[in-house]
């Protein structure tokens, strides 16, 4: 495609211009010590607010090496300490699984539209042990287990009817069983915020009212920075 046929190309989608991001403003007198304790508010508002109805969803981006392809999807944010924040999800098989086993640097999302509000958080990564990870499987619906052992992620399957069959066989498996298993392959994955970065979402202007906190960590006494 010439230079000219590129610049004469109609796009496909014309994003619609109805939205006013006009909400909210962030400043220094917002801002607390510890940026966890900031995420900590919004993400409370998020849950309080009937419109942001799944405040917990997250777009989790990875990157394998050598390639340096990226990949992003998205899923939920279940556990937040000051160590950082934990999802939970196929570590065996997944795409994300064999971009974390090459490349430990990961980054999420948050993004509150109706709060006009996204938070940002790049780190490293580092599995939960195998307690922590069994204790919350433990709280899960026993649909979402049997699930966790039919669904081997990027597994190729044929069709939906080879997926149902799976689920079926599952089912079968543990239709005596009180308490289904945790599969190894499955568990808790968290990331230690090297920068984390709160703010206003204005893309009418391009602009977003910013602020970041980035940390010096360390690993098996190696500087991350």
């Amino acid at each position: 495609m010439t230079k000219q046929a590129e610049e004469t190309q109609k796009p496909i989608i014309f994003a619609p211009e109805t939205y006013q991001y006009d909400k909210f403003t962030l400043n220094e007198k917002q801002l607390t010590d510890d940026p966890i304790d900031l995420f900590t508010k919004w993400f409370n508002e998020a849950k309080e607010d009937p419109r942001e109805t799944l405040p917990e969803a997250i777009t989790f981006s990875s990157a394998e090496l050598p390639s340096g392809r990226v990949s992003s999807r998205i899923l939920l944010f279940k556990e937040l300490d000051h160590r950082g924040f934990t999802i939970y999800s196929n570590w065996g098989t997944s795409r994300k699984a064999h971009d974390i086993a090459t490349n430990p640097n990961a980054a999420i999302v948050f993004f509150w539209k109706d709060l006009q509000r996204q938070v940002r958080v790049e780190g490293i990564t580092e599995h939960v042990n195998r307690e922590t990870s069994e204790r919350y499987f433990k709280t899960r619906p026993r649909g979402s287990k049997i699930g966790a052992w039919a669904s081997r992620q990027s597994d190729v399957i044929k069709n939906r009817e080879e997926l149902d069959e799976l689920t079926q066989k599952n089912t079968e498996r543990f239709k005596d069983a009180e308490d289904i298993p945790c599969p190894d392959y499955w568990g808790g994955l968290r990331i230690v915020p090297l920068k984390l970065s709160s703010g206003k979402v204005d893309p009418r202007d391009c602009m977003i009212d910013s602020f970041t906190e980035e940390k010096q960590k360390t690993i098996h006494g190696k500087s991350l920075d």
